[in-house]
């Protein structure tokens, strides 16, 4: 099971690697969930400077589809444009969208002076198309990503996952949403179309130039200024009616606790695994680094005032929602969404200690070893606890969880971490348990702390299902 011993990964080694090629600024401090005060301007509450409107990028089927990293100049809103790095010169890249059943096809150039791979984040597919850091792409290749779709409907995304680079390589640009649809989902009458909206966030540094930078810091990186969508103070015109906004927190290091600046609820319909059994209402949601969730907001009784998606741990003001005063989407959210087999009798206990910035286990990441091996369709308990430096957003490759309970810092699981999960937040002092089976595809996957920067520094394993 043991291969060719990899070096070991220092931090300086880490630094200096994700530096090569990138300008930088440093990032803020680091609170208990990566929080970090607003420093004025954009983020502000009430909006600060005059508002751009929001980019949505195209939504693209993604059969025979040409996908391309590469340096890029894009455009951040208002004129401002920003020299980085962007699939197919979008920042974000545009968002897939397919259903169950259908055969995906993504022909991938690499057009970086580095390695790269294309991760699924949250797809079920065979390990020699999950983007392993095994699997890199060298500069100038290309690869045939190619898989069925066998889950049902979700928002996921695409980023990079090549080794000690997937920090630097999404924080200068590259990400985007993949949305999968099934029949369940269209039976519901949820908000589409122009009600239905992805929402990347993040926060990001820039040059006086305006350019996207970036420099780590082994505690996470923070930057600054939030972005939604890759654009710059956002906005967005909202008809009198629903809408379902499918949100990604795609920052590197930065916890992100939605609420809207009325303090009204709003519904949660789904999570990183798709649609929630039922409907929960909400002021507010934690939602953490390669986390997703579907939100329902009623603009119907708005008027003329505007309202901000906020988050309350910066106080930062993310998108401001600006009347149309015209009807729109009046159905009423369902009350029965979807069934969720619960996942029961484990057959074994694993326990999962994620130390410092750059251990799991006591051990870093060695490329070439495979730290366990899993049953192939048998029921596990997976026990993930803390040892300093949290926050830990733990993230499985191969197959969605569910989340069973969880035991100091926050003490309780939100109801719309039920059902079915890929990504969960392990906070400061806290304990996580969740049951997963893997009974899709064997092969080779990884677990690891979706804060990219301790994902590089080594907090992050090899498994195998067998």
């Amino acid at each position: 099971m043991m291969q060719k011993e990899q070096p070991r990964l220092t931090r300086r080694d880490f630094l200096r690697v994700a530096t090569l090629g990138t300008g930088a600024v440093a990032a803020g401090g680091l609170g208990v969930l990566a929080a970090g005060a607003a420093p004025g301007g954009a983020g502000k509450p009430g909006g600060g400077a005059a508002r751009n409107p929001l980019f949505v990028p195209p939504t693209i089927t993604p059969i025979d589809y040409p996908l391309t990293a590469a340096p890029a100049t894009v455009d951040l809103g208002g004129g401002q444009t920003s020299n980085q790095l962007a699939y197919n010169g979008l920042f974000p890249g545009p968002t897939l969208q397919a259903s169950s059943g259908d055969q995906v096809s993504v022909d991938f150039s690499n057009r970086l002076t580095e390695e790269t791979t294309v991760h699924w984040h949250g797809m079920v597919v065979p390990h020699e198309v999950d983007g392993h850091p095994l699997d890199a792409v060298a500069p100038g290749g290309t690869f045939s990503y190619q898989y069925q779709i066998r889950q049902r409907a979700a928002l996921n995304w695409y980023h990079p996952h090549p080794h000690m680079l997937t920090a630097s390589q999404v924080a200068n640009g590259l990400a985007g949403a993949f949305i999968l649809r099934d029949s369940v989902e269209a039976g519901l009458g949820l908000p589409s179309g122009a009600y239905e909206v992805p929402l990347i966030i993040r926060d990001a540094d820039f040059d006086r130039q305006g350019n996207l930078i970036y420099k780590p810091r082994s505690s996470g990186y923070l930057g600054k200024e939030p972005l939604v969508n890759g654009t710059r103070r956002p906005k967005l015109d909202v008809d009198q009616g629903l809408y379902r906004f499918r949100v990604l927190d795609g920052a590197n290091g930065r916890v992100f606790r939605l609420a809207l600046s009325t303090g009204a609820n709003f519904w949660i319909v789904g999570n990183d695994g798709g649609l929630l059994e039922t409907p929960v209402q909400m002021t507010e949601a934690y939602i953490s680094m390669g986390e997703r969730l579907d939100l329902v907001v009623d603009f119907s009784g708005q008027g003329a005032n505007s309202i901000f998606l906020r988050d309350l741990e910066s106080g930062w003001d993310l998108l401001e929602f600006v009347s149309t005063n015209q009807p729109g989407h009046t159905r009423s959210v369902p009350t029965q969404l979807s069934a969720i087999p619960p996942l029961t009798a484990p057959v074994r206990t694993r326990e999962f200690s994620f130390d410092g910035m750059s251990r799991i286990n006591g051990q870093q990441y060695d490329l070439n070893r495979i730290d366990w091996q899993v049953p192939f369709g048998e029921v596990e308990k997976w026990v993930f606890r803390t040892n300093g430096n949290a926050p830990h957003p733990v993230h499985i490759h191969g197959m969605p969880f569910q989340v069973q309970g969880r035991t100091g810092g926050r003490g309780v699981v939100y109801p719309y971490e039920r059902g079915w999960k890929d990504t969960v937040l392990l906070a400061d002092g806290e304990t996580v348990e969740v049951l997963v089976r893997f009974d899709a595809y064997k092969g080779l996957y990884l677990m690891h702390c979706h804060k990219l920067e301790h994902e590089d520094m080594g907090m992050m394993a090899n498994f195998e299902v067998v």
